[in-house]
């Protein structure tokens, strides 16, 4: 067995919510361990980067709202920040999205989200189709009505996690190799870590920050998170014209989006949602649907090279919302969960967990988010 290491904080999972935590953990001055995994099978590197909290809200997620409005104002400050740290940029795109209908029933369902919108006072401005041609000269003819949000973003998700390692390292978090198995303690307080290999660090602090893996920990309360699997697609335009904005499409009752780069050489196509636990394939269907729903909202992409098929896995739990702050188990930190959201939750998540660990308090916007908040309702059933 490999000798005993010990940190302040131990972290897992290096995607970007682990990784923005070491960061912030490092800066405030403790000695932070991040055992890193296998990082490029993060969600964070699949997503497509959407800063979208209006754009993506639904009718039943009004607390899940809050707080994703709450971490799109801290974004543009987060990433000056970690480009000043990293000597880098963070890919952080300031263009609007554009929802668009393609059809009578998809424009219908648009204009029911837009009044849930304007009853909710956020911001969107509806159009034509006429109007979001005008916006977006790519997008099809036979396109019906759209919303035009100007304050969702987007970032690039892989060059945001790159700048952040670096940010890490230099503020002095330590990377170590390897897979948490599970967690010890002692007297209902956390005492350290055991990994795959059989080695064991020792912690005052542990953070589950692994995604869709948080459930597999022994050692610790029930994480109720699962993956849920997408298909994504990158493609290249190469000589071809690229799309200015964000562009989310209802598509004859399909949803698609198409997110390009600042550097117009990607556009970023998803993504498929399928409960089919860690289903590493890519499969003709779901390759064939994103590219026939994103032919039919932006006939340009027919043209388009395709760079990258990739899967990956959502954290999901049954409310779509993440799970944040301390539990049963004294100086375990819960920060996983956050399915569609993980890129947008980045800097609030790294904030209320750094003044959770530094002050022992949780911050008020994150209270609906905490472990037992399952545990109430399966009291209420």
């Amino acid at each position: 067995m490999a000798a005993s290491n010990s940190a302040e904080v131990v972290i897992v999972g290096a995607g970007l919510i682990g990784t923005s935590i070491a960061w912030r953990l490092a800066q405030a001055g403790l000695d932070v361990a991040l055992v890193i995994g296998e990082r490029e099978a993060a969600a964070s590197r699949v997503a497509a980067g959407m800063l979208a909290p209006v754009s993506e809200t639904t009718f039943t997620e009004q607390p899940l709202l809050r707080l994703n409005l709450a971490s799109a104002d801290l974004f543009p400050d987060f990433v000056s920040g970690v480009e000043e740290a990293a000597e880098a940029t963070a890919g952080l795109r300031r263009a609007p999205t554009l929802s668009v209908a393609y059809d009578a029933d998809d424009a219908a369902r648009l204009n029911a989200f837009a009044d849930f919108l304007e009853r909710s006072g956020l911001p969107c401005q509806r159009l034509t189709g006429r109007d979001c041609r005008r916006h977006e000269p790519l997008l099809a003819p036979a396109v019906r009505a759209g919303l035009l949000v100007e304050r969702d973003w987007s970032c690039d998700n892989r060059l945001l996690l790159s700048t952040l390692v670096v940010a890490a390292r230099r503020a002095g978090a330590r990377e170590l190799p390897g897979f948490v198995h599970g967690v010890q303690s002692r007297d209902g307080r956390v005492t350290g870590v055991e990994l795959a290999d059989g080695s064991k660090i020792d912690a005052r602090w542990i953070v589950v920050a692994n995604g869709a893996w948080a459930s597999q920990i022994t050692g610790i309360p029930a994480v109720p998170v699962r993956p849920v699997k997408g298909q994504i697609l990158r493609l290249r335009p190469s000589r071809w014209p690229s799309p200015s904005v964000t562009v989310r499409a209802f598509s004859r009752g399909a949803e698609i989006y198409l997110v390009p780069r600042e550097s117009g050489r990607e556009v970023v196509v998803g993504a498929t949602i399928e409960e089919l636990g860690f289903d590493r394939r890519v499969t003709a269907g779901g390759v064939y649907e994103l590219l026939r729903d994103a032919r039919s909202v932006l006939p340009m992409t027919a043209e388009y090279a395709i760079e990258e098929i990739s899967v990956g896995w959502r954290p999901g739990t049954s409310d779509n919302a993440p799970i944040l702050g301390g539990c049963s188990l004294r100086g375990l930190i819960l920060a996983t969960g956050h399915y569609r959201n993980g890129v947008l939750l980045t800097p609030i998540t790294a904030e209320v967990i750094t003044k959770l660990i530094m002050t022992g308090e949780l911050d008020p916007i994150a209270a609906p988010f905490t472990l037992d908040r399952f545990a109430r309702t399966r009291d209420r059933v």
